[in-house]
């Protein structure tokens, strides 16, 4: 497994400045290295037509959101994302990049929820709070120049996991009818027992530690991982979900529970894509301003999503598209 020449630099540059993982800070030295580099993060904008900030009524209070809308004659889809963080760091501004970008390659409106981070709200909080998000956004799509009728969920890392939940919940529930679910990099196990959470201990990359750091941070009680709202892998049921593309990284630690996620769609009769980088880490989509592969997997993306809404409501079989070398 060969580490990808733009992670060797940056992994050199970590070393030769004293990179410390955020498992050994305490949480709100944890956010404040994750803000400052956020903000030296190499920057891919693009620029739809209307980006704008909103608060919206939670079930616990104010829940930012952040709407991206290019510009359009028509009523667009609709694309809710969900950033990474491992639920305790991170915000709308972390995924600002990634969302500029589809919405620009999608042509889709896309909100970005600002949802709660646990230790201070630990679990089912930030689910809470982005499954009242997708219920509003679906009830106000027209004022939001989107179509409520085609609805996707997205997400990175822990925002990953949202969307799988997002799918889960909404079927569980009668919510809004969901077109897809893109989850790139997603944890979707609180304690797994895979060999690329063995294998991947970098202390200059998100590793099994980091991961195991989050849980615990996550789950006010560990039994509540045992919840699929928590746990997707553990969901007994993963029939009627959307359409999938799943995304993960060779040398990521969470690489297996996104196979075993894709499997388990694929065994339940759901249309699921998944793809494997070759020689990325955890969290390849922050670096797409000097990552050739970055930028494709955000068309990779944009492409199915475009698919889909296109094909909603056409049925179709279960698939598996595996790549190794993408």
């Amino acid at each position: 497994m060969s580490l990808d020449p733009t992670y060797v630099m940056i992994r050199n540059y970590r070393e030769a400045t004293g990179f410390t993982p955020l498992y050994t800070m305490t949480v709100e030295e944890a956010r404040r290295a994750d803000a400052e580099t956020e903000a030296g993060t190499w920057k891919w904008h693009e620029h739809p037509e209307e980006v704008f900030d909103l608060n919206i009524t939670g079930p616990a209070g104010q829940v930012p959101v952040r709407v991206y809308r290019p510009r359009s004659d028509r009523p667009l889809p609709l694309l809710m994302y969900f950033n990474g963080g491992g639920f305790v760091v991170g915000s709308v501004a972390t995924s600002d990049s990634i969302c500029r970008a589809l919405a620009s390659f999608a042509q889709c409106v896309v909100v970005s929820v600002g949802y709660r981070l646990a230790p201070e709200n630990p679990f089912p909080a930030a689910i809470d709070d982005c499954y009242a998000a997708l219920k509003w956004a679906a009830e106000n799509a027209a004022e939001l120049g989107a179509d409520g009728r085609r609805i996707a969920v997205a997400g990175d890392s822990s925002g990953g996991n949202v969307a799988a939940v997002m799918a889960l919940m909404a079927r569980d529930n009668d919510g809004p009818q969901l077109s897809a679910q893109v989850l790139v990099y997603p944890p979707l196990h609180n304690n797994p027992d895979t060999e690329s959470m063995r294998e991947h201990k970098d202390p200059m990359f998100f590793n099994a530690i980091s991961s195991a750091w989050f849980w615990s941070l996550y789950l006010a009680d560990p039994a509540d991982g045992d919840s699929p709202y928590a746990s997707p892998l553990k969901a007994l049921d993963h029939s009627r979900l959307p359409a999938a593309l799943i995304m993960t990284g060779e040398l990521c630690p969470v690489r297996d529970e996104g196979k075993e996620y894709a499997d388990a769609l694929a065994r339940a009769g759901v249309p699921v894509e998944y793809h494997q980088y070759a020689g990325l880490p955890h969290g390849f989509l922050a670096v797409s301003a000097k990552l050739q592969t970055g930028r494709d997997a955000l068309r990779l993306i944009a492409e199915f999503l475009q698919q889909r809404f296109d094909s909603e409501n056409v049925l179709e079989p279960a698939a598996m598209a595996s790549s190794g070398s993408r």
